[in-house]
């Protein structure tokens, strides 16, 4: 992928973004999380801290673009039946909501861990 092509897609608005992670995630089978030196990953939290989020991305270079900011962090790609299996259930069950594919413009497309599995479900029956 090109740079043109990375800085054409991440200026999409938020729900532009998520329809084309779906289609990129559907077509690929994978989602990228960005993790530290530890292998933990990251998790933003509201500055109240009443709401956190996992962001996922639809391929490494989109995760490495946004970790440019923050030194000791980098892309991890988990399978897509991984996140169905593993992850849906474990961020349900600590309350984590999914921030699917941070932009430019601080947009973000926020949704239950179970809700994104159906769309991607619905997205990957159209192949």
């Amino acid at each position: 992928m090109t740079n043109d092509e990375l800085s054409q897609i991440l200026e999409m608005n938020g729900e532009e973004r998520y329809d084309y992670f779906l289609g990129r995630v559907g077509e690929e089978r994978e989602i990228w999380i960005l993790v530290n030196t530890e292998n933990r990953f990251l998790k933003i939290e509201s500055e109240d801290g009443a709401f956190a989020h996992l962001p996922v991305w639809p391929g490494a270079a989109f995760a490495a673009e946004y970790a440019k900011a923050a030194g000791d962090l980098s892309p991890k790609s988990i399978s897509l039946p991984d996140f169905f299996k593993k992850w849906v259930p474990g961020l349900t069950r600590d309350g984590l909501e999914v921030g699917v594919f941070p932009g430019r413009d601080d947009t973000l497309w926020i949704t239950e861990p179970e809700e994104l599995k159906r769309d991607l479900q619905d997205e990957m029956s159209s192949f």
